[in-house]
């Protein structure tokens, strides 16, 4: 077995959900949820088929983030694994959503840091051991580091 990493290639400020499902179909199951659950989200999705032709299957409906979303997934090349690119909208908009679908096993990530994707490759493919989400803590928020974060959850609209 050789380890390896595969760093996500996007936008410094893009958010992205990594996770893991089971069938073939997940990547048009992916596409109506996300479309029911927030239409006005913009979005790719890249997903790796892992039997028969095993392809990158992929959906969405935004060519610059699908094309995201076929390369980082062919980049990975582990398999079920999905990846999904949004804009317009943040994964806490759709995560129970995409969490709910039937074939989905689990979520990696939700992050718009940059990740690096633990990868595992035998002689019969590769699968994801986990991720590195974003930097090294480096410490312990202050008073002062707590009114920051209060006042940005605020003006994103999520705190009044």
């Amino acid at each position: 077995m050789e380890l390896k990493t595969v760093k996500i290639e996007k936008p410094e400020d893009m958010n992205f959900i990594l996770g893991q499902s089971h069938f073939i179909k997940t990547v048009e199951d992916l596409h109506e949820a996300i479309v029911q659950t927030t239409p006005q989200m913009k979005f790719g999705i890249g997903f790796c088929e892992s039997s028969g032709p095993a392809l990158v299957r992929f959906s969405g409906n935004e060519p610059k983030l699908i094309d995201l979303a076929r390369k980082n997934a062919l980049a990975l090349s582990c398999g079920h694994v999905f990846a999904i690119f949004l804009e317009g909208g943040f994964p806490i908009n759709i995560l129970n959503t995409i969490k709910g679908v039937p074939e989905v096993c689990q979520v990696f990530c939700a992050t718009a840091n940059p990740v690096e994707v633990i990868v595992a490759e035998t002689e019969q493919g590769r699968g994801v051991l986990g991720v590195i989400d974003g930097i090294k803590t480096r410490g312990v928020e202050s008073d002062n580091d707590i009114q920051v974060r209060k006042e940005f959850l605020r003006r994103i609209g999520y705190k009044f």
